[in-house]
């Protein structure tokens, strides 16, 4: 199983596309406050659609309480800043993929935490700044998830 950490996630829509990943991969999904919206936001629900009760989302009151539930594990924080290619890490079950906020990214101190295994970035073409967070995530998450054999279901379905 995977891990998902979008620490201090501000943009509603883009937490409900995640939580629908979370349902279709088995992915866990943890926040860490403060959320730039409220969970019954209806636009977090619209976009998560009716799949807020397949998924496993547990929210964190700061990004130590986040550590120490999640820990020990690997932790991959995508960054723009990163030289490593995500493609480039061979993922194991466990593994935390790690998230900053739309649309900064990930801060210096979070960045600098002595509980990252590594800073890897999604590659773009030049003179891009980012991609959507609930996009970086579905990217990541499925490229871990080939990674382990579609580990911890029968196979990605053909739907």
């Amino acid at each position: 199983m995977l891990r998902i950490l979008f620490f201090e996630p501000r943009i509603p829509p883009n937490t409900g596309n995640a939580i629908r990943l979370a349902a279709a991969t088995g992915a866990e999904l943890h926040l860490v406050e403060p959320l730039g919206f409220d969970l019954s936001d209806a636009n977090l629900r619209r976009a998560g659609l009716d799949y807020h009760d397949l998924a496993t989302l547990v929210v964190h009151p700061d990004l130590e309480a986040a550590w120490a539930a999640l820990m020990p594990a690997r932790v991959f924080a995508f960054t723009t800043g990163a030289t490593r290619s995500f493609a480039d890490v061979a993922y194991r079950a466990g593994d935390v993929l790690l998230f900053g906020p739309e649309p900064d990214g990930l801060p210096a101190h979070v960045l600098e935490d002595g509980h990252l295994t590594d800073r890897v970035r999604i590659p773009m073409l030049a003179g891009r700044r980012s991609l959507n967070l609930a996009n970086s995530a579905a990217v990541a998450v499925y490229e871990a998830w080939r990674q382990l054999g579609w580990a911890t279901a029968a196979g990605p379905s053909a739907g």
